[in-house]
Order: structure tokens, then sequence, then C-alpha cells
């Protein structure tokens, strides 16, 4: 993060923060948390607002130290409704670091414990929308760095409540203008309610003129006045739906987990077990797909990868390694890590390009180039992933062959005809077997194999092929066969994994030979022309994520969270540009359609 981005934190005499940029103070020197409370909770009528509601979202501008947040969750934990979740979307533009939020909120032990989850969840500052989870308070937050005109437009949820907490109109005036306050309107849900500290004539003139009932309150400590507006209408919520997932990979068990965050159950099906497919290796390489060229590409693999380690880190037994070793193979490469190194997109030291001979020590063998080593990305254990997502979700094992609308729902049908499920939102997460069901989707198919060879260690190592440990082996490849649909396990395969191997890694590819026979495993990947992947509604009710590729442990769970606020109305984590980038009307509007 340049400094441009820096709060140019001060601290008063009495410990207070105060923002150097904006010469204002983050909280009341009387009582920051009495403030919180009364300005914002009270201020949006909570907790009488969630009343028997099974989900709330409140939107914040100005996220500062966390502290409103934070008085948010505790109040939520104690008055929430049974059952309920809560959402959470704030815009910083110059966010804390861990250390300086800690030290602003030390003061008051009465919501340590939210304090406590607020800070273990704290993100890195790069720019963009990083989603945290709060499982102990049934909580999702949503923190967008950046302008707050773009981190609003970039938003794809309705707020019931607003606090509206940014530095005072006079020295942050753009936190307060005129298209942030449309903005705020188009993103509000009926009858959301808005609360905040200034009573500016700007502010409470420009809510008023956009529909809201604009009402002066007793302000708080020094301050004599505040506001609170409403709009008019109210939240009707839907029947909760039945959700059909068809196929058990990553992607469709990326879906079950970001339905059931949703406090839903949803239904699987597959024709095998679950990771019959591609996603049933020993274990799985997380890397993104790097771009020095386009930075539409890079964050969406950024936001994915960052998605995918906080995931997969609160996943038992699913981590096997961490950081990633990407070997130059091209004389370009050198000078396109450098780039990547130092995009904005990535945490600091997170990127960092190496030399040969730093290569060759990770290695453990002598190595010609350099490489890029990727301190985030993770080898992780499939098998262990899909058990514990797929854990409690409802399963039926059948081979799906055909859907159609039936008034309102969508219907499964098998070979027979018979049928499968009735079901309001259908997601196809079928890889390949995805072409079958939806020919209209461009993907192709990419048939590969890869080896294990026991009892042979590496560090995880990336560059054509791949090494990665598997916790008690070696799994290394792997070929690519396009156009192959029903590829087996073959000797010649093996030999030309093990040949790839020793072209890079001579010293390795020694041990995996001297180790005796490896084993074999094939799969099938779906590709798209643009090499990203598909996610997101086909028709109403009907869903896609697919087109992976070999990176389907980076992106699933990411873009499975993005399918599902899709198809339940929920706020997505996916930024509406980065979304335009994986939506399968792309493919239409590429050919005019």
């Amino acid at each position: 993060m340049t400094d441009d981005r820096s709060p140019r934190l001060l601290w008063t005499d009495d410990g207070a923060p105060r923002s150097g940029r904006f010469d204002d103070v983050y909280f009341s020197r009387e009582d920051g948390l009495a403030e919180t409370r009364a300005v914002f909770l009270a201020g949006c009528d909570l907790p009488v607002a969630w009343r028997d509601r099974r989900g709330f979202t409140v939107a914040e501008l100005g996220f500062g130290t966390g502290l409103n947040i934070a008085a948010l969750l505790d109040l939520w934990r104690r008055e929430r409704p049974p059952g309920g979740k809560l959402h959470i979307f704030s815009v910083e533009g110059f966010p804390l670091s861990r250390e300086q939020a800690a030290r602003a909120l030390g003061n008051w032990p009465e919501i340590r414990d939210a304090v406590d989850a607020l800070l273990a969840a704290w993100p890195a500052p790069m720019p963009g929308l990083h989603r945290m989870d709060l499982p102990d308070f049934d909580a999702t937050l949503d923190l967008a760095i950046g302008e707050v005109k773009d981190a609003i437009g970039d938003w794809s949820g309705q707020a019931d409540a607003w606090f509206l907490d940014g530095f005072a109109p006079s020295t942050n005036p753009g936190m307060w203008s005129d298209d942030v306050l449309d903005l705020i309107t188009a993103r509000s849900a009926p009858g959301a309610r808005v609360a905040t500290f200034t009573v500016a004539g700007a502010v409470r003139r420009g809510l008023g003129e956009r529909g809201f009932t604009v009402d002066k309150r007793p302000g708080h400590g020094r301050k004599r006045e505040r506001l609170e507006a409403r709009l008019g209408g109210y939240v009707i919520e839907p029947k909760p739906p039945v959700v059909a997932i068809v196929g058990a990979g990553i992607a469709g068990a990326s879906v079950a987990r970001a339905v059931s965050a949703l406090g839903l159950r949803p239904t699987i099906i597959e024709a095998g077990r679950p990771g019959a497919g591609a996603s049933g290796f020993d274990a799985s390489l997380v890397t993104p797909r790097l771009d020095a060229g386009d930075r539409g590409i890079a964050a969406l693999y950024a936001a994915a990868l960052e998605r995918a380690g906080s995931l997969y880190s609160a996943t038992p037994d699913a981590v096997l390694a961490r950081g990633v070793l990407q070997l130059e193979q091209a004389s370009r490469d050198a000078g396109r890590h450098l780039k990547v190194a130092a995009q904005d997109l990535w945490p600091a030291d997170a990127m960092t390009v190496r030399d040969a001979e730093a290569c060759a020590r990770q290695a453990r063998e002598p190595i010609s180039t350099g490489g890029l080593e990727m301190r985030d990305a993770m080898v992780v254990r499939p098998s262990a992933v899909l058990d514990n997502w797929l854990a409690g979700v409802e399963r039926r094992t059948a081979t799906v062959t055909g859907f159609e609308r039936i008034g309102s729902r969508w219907r499964l049908t098998d070979a027979s005809g018979a049928t499968i499920l009735d079901a309001d939102v259908v997601v196809l997460t079928g890889g390949w077997g995805n072409a079958a069901l939806r020919p209209q989707l461009p993907l192709s198919p990419v048939a590969g194999q890869a080896d294990v060879a026991d009892s042979v260690i590496s560090a995880p190592l990336a560059w054509g092929g791949y090494a990665a440990p598997t916790g008690t082996g070696l799994l290394f490849g792997a070929t690519h066969d396009r156009g192959v649909t029903d590829p087996s396990p073959s000797a010649e395969a093996s030999a030309r994994n093990l040949a790839a191997l020793a072209a890079r890694l001579p010293e390795l590819a020694g041990r995996v030979e001297a180790s005796g026979p490896t084993r074999a495993r094939t799969a099938v990947r779906a590709t798209t022309p643009d090499r990203l992947p598909v996610a997101g509604e086909l028709e109403p009710g009907l869903h896609v994520l697919g087109g992976l590729g070999s990176r389907g442990f980076c992106v699933a769970p990411l873009l499975a969270e993005h399918v599902v606020a899709q198809a339940l109305q929920a706020p997505s984590p996916l930024a509406r540009d980065l979304a335009g980038r994986v939506a399968p009307s792309r493919f239409s509007r590429a050919e005019g359609l």
C-alpha cells in the first residue's frame, strides 16, 4: 500500500486515535463505544429492525478502527433472531493496520470477544473487496478498500441499515457527495434505515430529496444533534428455496458450503462419489493465474487466492503445504515475475522474485533459472475439503441427463425420464459434464494424468508441470491432452510425466524412479476460450460454476459464493466489474447475440 492510502494516524495525549489526513477524531473522547451505540445502533433502531428476519444487512461508510462493527457484532450475538445471519458491508479508503486497530479498540473489555474476532480476520490493506468470516457471530463482513463511490458502485447488496460514519463533510466531502447519496439510495432495501452523526444541511437535504424521511435527534456528548432517516416500505422475505447442485467436485462442494453458510440445506446430486472427477487427486495446488498486463484478471485471481486461503486454513486437515515456487519457463518470465510482484493487489511480501541460487535451495537441487515465490499459494488435500464442506448436505446418487422448467421450478431428470428432484435453484457444477447438460456453454475438454510416487518428498514447485507433496509422497504431472473425453491411466502418460519432471528437476526425477512404480490417475478438466471460469446465471433459477481448468481449487470458493449470492439475492464478495469477467453472458456479448 503506497503512502497515499495511509491514514496518517496520530495519537492524542489521552490515547485516542486521530486522522492526520482529515484532522478529525475516529470516535468521541467522552466514550466512543457509548457514542456508537447511541448514534448508529439505536439510530438504526437495532435490534428491533432485525426482529424475525432470517438475514439482515448493515452497510457502513467509514470502517476506521472497526469500533462500530465490533459494537454491532456484540449486539447481534446478544439479540439476534433465531437462525439469523448478519451480513456487513463497509468501506475504508485509508485502512489502519491490525496493530493500530488493536490499540484503538483496547479500551472496551465489554466487547472484547467481538474485537478479537474482528482483529483475527483483519485483512491486508490491498485495494478491492475482502470477505471475512465471523462464525462465532453468525456474521460475514465484506470490507471494501478504496474510493467510496467505486466501492458502493461495485457492491451487489441491498442494505437494511446504513452507518454513515465518514469524517466530517467539511473535511471529507467525497464521502458525502451527491453521487454517493445516489448509490446509497440505489443500494437500500425497502424500509432501510440511515444513521449518522452529522446534521450538515447538504446531507439532510440530500437524503430527503432521495425519498428518505429525515429527523434530527439529540446528539451524543458534545454534539447537540444527529440524523436518523428511513425509506418507505418493508422487506418481505421469500420462502426458503430448494437448492440443487449437480456435481460433487470442488465446484459443487464450494457451492454447498456457500449455501449452507446462508442457513439453507442444499441437495447435491452426483453420479459417483464426491471427487470422482478432476477433484479427486491426492493433492491439489492452489495457485493464481498470474497476469502482468490485464489488471482485471490479476485482481480476480488475487481475490480468489485470498478467499481460498482463508477457507482452507479454517478446514481441518486441508492444508498440506504453504507457499509455492513458480519457476521461470521462458526468458520473458523474469520480467513478468517482477511486474507481478510489483502489483498492489498482493499483500506485502506475498510475491517475491527469487534468483537461481534461492530457487535451488528451495528445490534442493541445482536450478538454472529464477522464479516467483508465492507465499500465500498452497497445497491442499482435496478429500479433506470435500468431506468437510459436504458434511450435513443431503446427497442423491443419480446421473442428471436433462432438466426443464416446470412453472417457477426446475425439474431434473435421469436417462429414463424419471424425476430426480424439483428445485427452485439449480447450480451446474459438473466440470466437463456441464457441456452435456448445457451445450451452449463454450467448454472444451482437456484430459490429464498425474502420477504419485510414495515416500518421495519435495517442496511445492510449479513450471509447466508441477510437483506437490501429498503428505506421504509426491504428486507430479500432469499431461494435457486436448479433446480427449474418456482417458485411462497409461504407462505412456506416466513416462511423459517423468520425462517432463526430469527435464526440469533431474535429481527429483531420479528419486522418483528409485522409489519404484508410481500410481496414476486421470481426469478431464473443462476450459473456456479465454481460460476464465464461467460463474453466474444462465436463466432465472439456473446457474453455472464451471470452466475452472486447472485452477479449480483456487477460484471455486470465491466464485461459488458469488454464484450463490446471485441465486439467492445475497451480497456477493465479487465486485461487479470482476463478476462481468466470469459471467456466462460474456460469450453471447462477444458474438453479438
